[in-house]
C-alpha cells in the first residue's frame, strides 16, 4: 500500500476527497488538467503514493511514470493541437516546488504563446563545468 500524506491536497485527489479533471489513471499514477493552467491543457501526473520530490520516488514506479507521461503528453498535444511539449518537474520551493506531492507538469506549446525559457549562462572556465561534473560524479556513487 502506498503512503499517504492526510494533509497533502493530492493525496485527497487521488483519494477522490477533493474532485478533479481526470485525464489519465492507472493502478500508480494519476493525470489531471491544472487549475491554473501555463496554457489550456496543462496537465499534471503523479503517482498516486505519496513521496514529496522525485529523489523519494521509488525507481520501481518509473516506467509507470513515463508510460502515464508519454501517453498524456501525446493526448494533450493531439486534443490541443500544440506545436511542442514541455515537461517540468519541480523539487523544494527554492525550485517552485508548491504540493511537496512529485508530479510533473505537461505544459502544451504553441509557436506564438509567447513563453521563454530561462536564460542560460555559460560556466566561467572549462575547469569550473569540469570540477563540478567530478564533485556529482564522487557523489551519483
Amino acid at each position: 500500500m502506498a503512503h499517504v500524506d492526510s494533509d497533502c491536497i493530492f493525496c485527497k485527489i487521488v483519494a477522490g476527497e477533493i474532485p478533479c479533471a481526470k485525464v489519465f489513471e492507472s493502478d500508480t499514477c494519476l493525470a489531471f488538467l491544472d487549475i491554473a493552467p501555463v496554457n489550456a491543457g496543462h496537465a499534471l501526473v503523479l503517482p498516486k503514493g505519496h513521496y514529496p520530490t522525485l529523489m523519494d520516488i521509488p525507481v520501481e514506479l518509473g516506467s509507470d511514470l513515463l508510460q502515464a507521461l508519454s501517453a498524456v503528453g501525446k493526448a494533450v498535444m493531439e486534443a490541443t493541437g500544440a506545436d511542442g511539449l514541455n515537461l517540468m518537474q519541480n523539487n523544494y520551493e527554492a525550485a517552485g516546488q508548491l504540493v511537496h506531492h512529485a508530479h510533473y507538469h505537461l505544459i502544451p506549446r504553441f509557436s506564438d504563446d509567447g513563453l521563454r525559457l530561462w536564460e542560460q549562462t555559460p560556466y566561467k572556465d572549462p575547469d569550473e563545468m569540469k570540477r563540478l561534473a567530478a564533485e556529482i560524479v564522487k557523489i551519483v556513487k
